[in-house]
């Protein structure tokens, strides 16, 4: 087709679709035809608030970066893919000269050119020009959804399996039991955890954690009247250990404490309940500044790791992963949308549940011309 339609953000609270010009590739790139695109947290940010940190919005911009689709053309230098194959696509094309990338983390390259953060365009259209390495090709028996599912999914293989380096036969346990933390659990369990906590204030949060990858499930109490939030923190870590069995140190400790909420007592409340010489990988992005019981994390040698987006290895990993079936996507994807629906589906992801009272786990938005039933 001639024509590029995208959905394109404006400004804050302001989208429109756009026709844009179908790219021309370099030819180390192939150019997708976009099928499927899941909307993130950061979509939705930049939707309500124009930017995310220094990542400003100044001009339009599409939106999207959680994608999978299918090669419409392949450039001179490209050998490994050809028109018509179905592949996941990897958002962020890196300058591979830099420290970082010749180091092996990419994910840190100063010049990272990523799928809808300022100022350059997202997935959210027909056509997307992409470097041929950064896509990975899905086996017949995984859907377009499976592939758009990727890119949250790396998300929590870098945090779990890449930063954490979790082993077989530790515990585990993840602060929030949204998309993403919801992923770290399955990550876990896939990668052999003899145990996966999910912490959340929501109760339906944690009956869905149960039946996804959790073995066990923690609702923290509320607030006592003039507790501080470090006085809750360390009551909430003693409750944990109470109610759960948790040992300060050896076979019943908690080897591995992922945050996925971003929330101050879910981060300090790890650091209580982390055993001596654990780790802790802060995946979740929340308030820019929080009070942290360094003193502790100090004394237990807490082996202390932020995690960001993804790295070499984490999509090939993700894609095996639910290859052999280790991890099940489909039951995270709980709202479908045509494109043209695009805009009810960004505000049914920023109510959490759609008109039905359905919760919001992961919302997907066809390609143009792209069936919600098409898998």
């Amino acid at each position: 087709m001639s024509n590029n339609p995208s959905f394109v953000l404006q400004g804050i609270e302001n989208v429109s679709f756009e026709e844009r010009p179908i790219p021309t590739i370099k030819d180390d790139e192939v150019l997708v035809e976009v099928k499927k695109t899941g909307i993130c947290g950061s979509d939705v940010h930049y939707l309500v608030h124009g930017r995310i940190g220094d990542f400003i919005v100044e001009k339009p911009m599409v939106l999207g970066h959680e994608s999978a689709g299918v090669v419409s053309k392949v450039g001179a230098k490209v050998k490994h893919l050809k028109a018509g194959d179905r592949v996941a696509m990897e958002p962020g094309a890196t300058c591979r000269v830099c420290d970082a990338c010749k180091h092996g983390r990419y994910e840190l390259c100063p010049d990272i050119v990523f799928a809808a953060t300022p100022p350059y365009d997202g997935t959210l259209a027909r056509y997307y020009p992409i470097p041929g390495d950064l896509c990975y090709k899905l086996p017949d028996h995984l859907t377009l959804e499976d592939g758009a599912m990727m890119e949250p999914l790396s998300v929590g293989v870098h945090s779990v399996a890449n930063i954490g380096g979790l082993r077989a036969g530790q515990n585990v346990v993840v602060f929030g039991a949204g998309p993403v933390g919801l992923l770290c659990m399955a990550v876990a369990k896939a990668l052999g955890a003899a145990r996966v906590i999910a912490v959340d204030i929501v109760q339906s949060r944690l009956d869905f954690a149960k039946n996804y990858a959790a073995s066990d499930v923690y609702l923290p109490p509320s607030f006592n009247k003039g507790e501080t939030k470090i006085q809750y923190s360390e009551r909430n870590a003693k409750t944990m250990r109470e109610q759960l069995g948790i040992t300060e140190r050896g076979l019943g400790s908690i080897d591995l404490v992922i945050d996925a909420s971003g929330a101050e007592v879910s981060i300090q409340t790890g650091v209580f309940i982390a055993k001596h010489g654990g780790t802790f990988v802060q995946v979740g992005m929340g308030a820019p500044e929080i009070t942290f019981p360094i003193t502790t994390m100090l004394v237990k040698e807490i082996d202390f790791k932020g995690s960001f987006r993804y790295g070499p290895g984490d999509y090939a990993l993700s894609v095996s992963l639910v290859s052999q079936g280790r991890i099940d996507l489909k039951p995270l994807i709980t709202h479908r949308f045509s494109f043209d629906q695009a805009v009810e589906a960004f505000a049914t992801n920023r109510a959490g549940k759609s008109a039905d009272g359905k919760g919001v786990i992961k919302a997907i938005i066809s390609g143009p011309d792209v069936s919600v039933d098409d898998l």
